[in-house]
């Protein structure tokens, strides 16, 4: 019997190509896993009017971890009694935490010496998606607790203090004291709890500058939902943008792990794109389950072929994720 059962959803467009290619690279670590193919997303949705099916609900709940490849969410009206995927499973299994690494990677072009992680709290904020609309009057609620503020802002703590101890609270509390007040003084007075943390708040909009001005000031960043989904984007584009950009959905129970791509049909089904972001969401979840030798190997093979190649197009070569992922296999 395999030491791990893995739940794999490969979702929308490029989804089917990144999913396959990462199990290669994870069978050929040696990673020990049963794998469990579910079904979600709006090509789902599509076929069957709902996007996420019962089936896919007990393939998460049954096994370790799940990884995700890539999810299409139309733009404009949905469609009626479509739901995003990604975000509804988010919400079912309250995975709070959002948690976006931003590393250097031997990458031409990019920054040097980055390393930090974004933590977006994933189940409020403006994603709450309660919305209407009176004639040319359109308005959107925003939610935040008291509640989910001190569970995000101890996750984000909890990581700081594994790594450099230095954290950053971003917030938008000069304009809406209310809602980005309540986040910000319900992680600060948390904070004041953690012996040997130390703590910086930054607005947003000086958050994003100072990012692109000098990112390596940063260590973790925590934050409501919206603010972390828009920054953890452009700080992907310092380290060579969102084909290496992998996150990890967490709560206290389950765990699924993602490329932060999205499904690009322009691409679909060509055999073009890149699956190191998808790669990279592996890792996450290795060391999410503990596994930190398998999550070293791999990330290492990760940079070797970034270093020497082959390149997929999005990074400046001609590979296709066959050639990528044989690239990778090659390395470990």
């Amino acid at each position: 019997m395999a030491t791990y059962r893995i739940c794999l959803i490969e979702g929308d467009g490029i989804g089917h190509e990144v999913i396959p290619a990462t199990r290669r690279v994870l069978e050929a670590a040696g990673f020990d896993a049963e794998y469990v193919h579910a079904e979600a997303g709006y090509e789902y949705f599509l076929d069957h009017g709902t996007s996420v099916p019962q089936a896919t609900y007990d393939a998460v709940e049954n096994t370790h971890a799940t990884l995700f490849g890539a999810a299409t969410s139309p733009t404009g009206e949905k469609p009626k009694g479509f739901s995003g995927a990604i975000r509804h499973l988010r919400q079912k299994y309250n995975l709070y935490a959002n948690v976006r690494p931003t590393k250097t990677r031997p990458v031409p072009g990019t920054y040097e010496n980055v390393d930090l992680v974004i933590v977006r709290e994933n189940t409020q904020g403006l994603y709450v998606e309660q919305e209407r609309r009176y004639g040319d009057v359109a308005i959107a609620d925003t939610v935040i607790t008291g509640e989910a503020s001190r569970r995000i802002g101890a996750y984000a703590a909890n990581l700081a203090m594994q790594r450099d101890k230095r954290l950053t609270v971003v917030h938008k509390a000069n304009v809406l004291p209310v809602t980005q007040g309540l986040f910000l003084s319900t992680i600060m007075d948390h904070c004041k709890t953690v012996e040997g943390l130390n703590t910086s708040t930054m607005i947003v909009d000086n958050a994003a500058m100072q990012l692109v001005r000098n990112p390596r000031q940063f260590d973790v960043l925590v934050m409501t939902n919206m603010f972390g989904d828009i920054l953890s984007d452009l700080a992907a584009g310092l380290v060579g943008g969102l084909g290496i950009a992998a996150s990890g959905n967490v709560g206290d129970k389950f765990g699924i792990f993602e490329s932060v791509h999205g499904s690009a049909p322009d691409i679909a089904g060509q055999g073009v794109s890149n699956p190191t972001a998808t790669i990279l969401a592996a890792v996450i979840m290795l060391d999410h389950l503990g596994d930190h030798a398998t999550a070293r190997r791999l990330d290492a093979a990760v940079n070797k072929v970034l270093a020497e190649g082959p390149r997929t197009r999005d990074l400046g070569g001609t590979a296709g994720t066959k050639d990528f992922t044989d690239a990778v296999i090659a390395a470990l």
